[in-house]
């Protein structure tokens, strides 16, 4: 069993309804152990669109890092999503963030996950579940700081268990 942190990431219809849909999916392949408080967040690379709901969610696989992958795609596509415009609205997004002892950067996958360190909406609810060291030679917190994380709000606590 290897463990895995993922974020979650949605802005259409029932947000919190898709956020438990999709831990409720992926709970087939991956055992779910914590998930972030719920945050609130602006639309980020396409500003067009309704603001986010985001989670951070860690647990234990059989699944190889590329077979996460096809899971997760998997996911997403039992729930509707369709992809139109890059960073656009989605029903549910599930993204790699880490993957224990894996670094790997292919055309398919880049693990840790390549954009995260920027992005206050995954380093917020990251910083909750994992470890300040979780990545590979960064501090999650320093990271943080970096990226600051103004527009990023609490929406509620952890609904689902932890």
């Amino acid at each position: 069993m290897a463990k895995v942190c993922l974020s979650l990431g949605t802005n259409m219809g029932d947000r919190l309804k898709n956020l438990r849909e999709a831990l409720d999916l992926l709970e087939e392949k991956v055992h779910i152990g914590r998930v972030s408080s719920v945050y609130e967040t602006e639309p980020w690379g396409f500003e067009d669109q309704d603001r986010f709901l985001n989670i951070a969610a860690s647990g234990d696989t059989d699944l190889g890092p590329l077979e996460l992958l096809s899971f997760t795609q998997g996911v997403e596509a039992s729930m509707k999503r369709v992809k139109t415009v890059r960073y656009g609205p989605r029903v549910i997004d599930v993204d790699i963030l880490l993957y224990e002892g894996v670094e790997m950067d292919t055309e398919r996958l880049t693990i840790p996950h390549p954009r995260m360190r920027e992005r206050a909406f995954v380093l917020v609810p990251l910083m909750e579940i994992a470890e300040d060291d979780a990545i590979p030679g960064e501090s999650i917190s320093m990271l943080l700081e970096k990226a600051g994380s103004e527009g990023v709000i609490c929406f509620r606590e952890a609904p689902w268990k932890g």
